[in-house]
């Protein structure tokens, strides 16, 4: 006879406010959850049960509002050393600018840019990231292994976008020659990533999907191979679409047709699909995507900071679009903040079409949580408050001075300024107290991205 398992050590957490983001969109206004292991086992209304074993630590919450962790869906961590450049560019002159520096990175860089990333965005809510990484120059070392290994070492849920380009400016694309892969051995390289990293369980700390970078400097064949990959290999795919009106001119002159026709008719449109930006979206557009069910990865700060345009968010969501939010790269979002991204959300989108019913707080919590979770393909098991799901969480404080005025805990944190994260915790594992990382050390991450940005502007400044 097997001998039994031992039983899971419990956290209970209890006297805060909770929006669980569920279908329902519960909330308590005093309430509980308990932790089993890596799983919710319960939460509701007061004071937890009585008599529970093995409790090895109990948290009084009160003054916080508990949600779920916040879901990041489209970045590119390597920027985090390029902030501060081009700051007055469009999207193609802003590319045009900063590629012939993005072209010389190498490991150290990328390993500790991705630490910055990865750090700013946990100690602000953030549980589960994503990195879009397309920029892979030859003899730059195992960059796809330093990311991944950074988000290991930081305790934070992680998906790679293991990113491509061959079309460079030989080619009439906007990467340098040297900054792009061949078709076949981007594809090769993707594949290897795939079956080296992915996890597929239900608790999966790393998994990896396909990701051309972006209309302009990939070929077709890669695309159209790309998302044959991703489906024979059973991951997600990713790319960059619709971001900007000269995007979808370059399509209309290249291809003879927009971007959302343009990856229909290569097959990379389906639910195991996510875009990022969509901004230039039509009618025809949004009904293509609700169709599909492919997803979208909505970058407020990133977009106006480009001046690229406000999406169409409301529309896409009611027409049944899967949207989460993204940071988007440092480069053109120098905060490098999720739980910002709640509140520009809903303000920018209130600046277009629908003006004050475009989005609410809690539709805005939504985008950040459960949205984000559909969209990375993980809506089972993160993304939600609910008994079973992986035990990612945060403890807002919102007694202070910043928040304690506003009566209604969702409002204050998406309207009020940035919610201070008391904790954070990943798959049962505190990450952040008190705004501050339990994983990594700040400081030497801040002095070693000062010094690798100091380094790459010097080897891009000798050409």
């Amino acid at each position: 006879m097997a001998a039994p398992s031992a039983a899971p050590q419990r956290i209970v957490v209890e006297n805060a406010a909770i929006a669980t983001v569920d279908a329902h969109d519960t909330e308590y206004a005093t309430g509980h959850l308990v932790v089993a292991g890596n799983k919710i086992e319960s939460l509701g209304a007061g004071r937890a049960p009585e008599g529970l074993e093995n409790v090895v630590r109990r948290i009084d919450a009160t003054g916080h509002l508990i949600t779920p962790g916040l879901v990041n869906t489209h970045h590119h961590f390597y920027q985090w050393i390029t902030r501060g450049l081009a700051t007055d560019h469009n999207l193609f002159n802003w590319l045009v600018a900063l590629y012939p520096t993005w072209a010389r990175i190498d490991e150290s860089m990328v390993r500790t840019a991705a630490q910055g990333s990865l750090a700013m965005m946990a100690r602000g809510g953030v549980t589960t990231a994503m990195d879009h990484h397309y920029v892979y120059p030859q003899g730059s070392g195992d960059l796809s292994g330093a990311i991944i290994g950074a988000a290991a070492d930081m305790g934070v849920r992680f998906t790679l976008a293991r990113g491509s380009m061959d079309r460079s400016e030989k080619d009439g694309g906007l990467p340098p020659d040297f900054a792009v892969e061949t078709t076949e051995g981007a594809l090769t390289a993707t594949e290897e990533t795939v079956r080296k990293y992915h996890d597929a369980s239900f608790d999966a700390m790393t998994q990896v999907a396909v990701a051309p970078c972006s209309p302009f400097s990939i070929s077709t064949e890669l695309l159209r191979e790309g998302a044959a990959l991703g489906r024979r290999l059973g991951v997600r795919m990713h790319t960059h679409g619709s971001e900007t009106v000269e995007e979808e001119k370059f399509c209309h002159e290249l291809f003879g047709m927009g971007p959302t026709d343009y990856f229909e008719s290569t097959g990379f449109l389906g639910e195991d699909v996510w875009m990022a930006h969509c901004v230039h979206m039509n009618d025809s557009d949004i009904a293509a995507f609700a169709r599909t069910k492919t997803g979208v990865a909505h970058c407020p700060s990133s977009n106006a900071r480009l001046a690229a345009g406000i999406a169409r968010v409301p529309d896409m969501l009611k027409a049944g679009v899967p949207v989460g939010l993204g940071v988007d790269g440092t480069a053109s979002n120098e905060s490098g903040e999720l739980h910002t991204e709640l509140r520009n959300a809903l303000l920018i989108n209130r600046l277009g079409a629908h003006r004050e019913a475009a989005l609410n707080a809690r539709q805005a919590l939504r985008l950040g949580t459960y949205g984000g979770a559909q969209v990375l393909g993980r809506a089972d098991s993160i993304g939600s408050l609910e008994p079973g799901k992986l035990a990612d969480f945060v403890l807002w404080k919102i007694d202070g001075l910043g928040h304690s005025s506003i009566a209604d805990p969702v409002t204050a944190i998406v309207f009020g300024a940035a919610a201070p994260v008391t904790a954070s915790f990943v798959n049962g594992r505190q990450i952040v107290e008190n705004n501050r990382l339990l994983t990594a050390d700040e400081d030497a991450i801040a002095r070693d991205a000062r010094s690798e940005a100091q380094r790459l502007a010097r080897i891009a400044a000798q050409g």
